[in-house]
C-alpha cells in the first residue's frame, strides 16, 4: 500500500470516493445515500449501509425543519460541538444541549431519573420545529417517547443513534415503532459522532449547494 499524497482540502472529496467505491453495487436510496456517506465517513464502518434505518419521507422531513430555522437539541455536549455551526448560521438554526444545565440536574435528581431523560423534558419548552438527535443515552429516547406519546412535544425528526448494551435496542424500537418522522441505527452501534454527522450531511445538503 502506497501513501497518498493528498490536499488537505481534497481529503474529504477523496474519502468520499473511497466510500462509494467500497459500497459496491449496494443500491441506497438517493435521499439517504449523503446521509449514509457522511456517517460511514465518519465512523468507517460499511455496516451502516445496512443498519441505517429512516422512516417514510424521514430525509425531507429533515431539511424542512432546517429550513424553517429549527432547534436541534442534543442529549451530550460533543455531539452539539460537531453540529457545524457555520451551515447553522446560514440557515438560520440553532443547535442546544441541556445536560450541564443546573435545572436539568435538579429536576433529574428530584425525580430520581437521568439528565438526558430531564432534557427530553426541557426541550418540550422549545418554541417552534425541533429536530432532536440522540446518541449517547437512551434513557432521553425513552422519556422522549413517553412526552410524544402525552403529545407534549412533536419533533420533525429524532435521530436516535444511542450507542451500548443497556437499553439501547429497545430504545430504539420505541421510536421506530411510534409516529415521528426517524432516523435509526439498528442494534447497539451508534454514538455522538454518529448523530452528528447525521445532522451535518442533512445540513450539508442545504449549504453546500448554496
Amino acid at each position: 500500500m502506497k501513501i497518498e499524497h493528498i490536499l488537505p482540502a481534497d481529503i474529504e472529496r477523496r474519502s468520499m470516493e473511497i466510500i462509494e467505491e467500497e459500497l459496491g453495487e449496494i443500491c441506497l436510496p438517493p435521499m439517504e445515500k449523503d446521509v449514509i456517506k457522511r456517517v460511514i465517513h465518519t465512523s468507517a464502518d460499511f455496516e451502516y449501509a445496512r443498519t441505517l434505518r429512516f422512516s417514510d419521507a424521514a430525509v425531507e422531513r429533515g431539511l424542512a425543519a432546517l429550513r424553517q430555522g429549527c432547534t436541534i437539541v442534543t442529549d451530550t455536549n460533543m455531539a452539539c460541538t460537531g453540529i457545524s455551526q457555520a451551515a447553522l448560521d446560514k440557515l438560520g438554526c440553532r443547535k442546544v444541549c441541556f445536560m450541564a444545565d443546573a435545572d436539568v440536574a435538579a429536576e433529574a435528581k428530584a425525580k430520581g431519573t437521568t439528565r438526558a431523560a430531564a432534557c427530553m423534558d426541557k426541550a418540550c419548552r422549545l418554541e417552534g420545529p425541533v429536530i432532536i438527535a440522540v446518541g449517547n443515552a437512551p434513557t432521553a429516547l425513552i422519556r422522549l417517547h413517553e412526552l410524544m406519546e402525552q403529545g407534549k412535544i412533536r419533533p420533525e425528526l429524532v435521530i436516535a443513534v444511542p450507542v451500548g448494551f443497556v437499553n439501547v435496542v429497545y430504545a430504539k424500537g420505541l421510536i421506530m415503532a411510534g409516529r415521528a418522522p426517524y432516523i435509526a441505527a439498528k442494534g447497539r452501534k451508534g454514538g455522538s459522532n454518529i448523530a452528528a454527522a447525521i445532522c451535518n450531511a442533512l445540513l450539508y445538503k442545504l449549504t453546500r449547494d448554496a
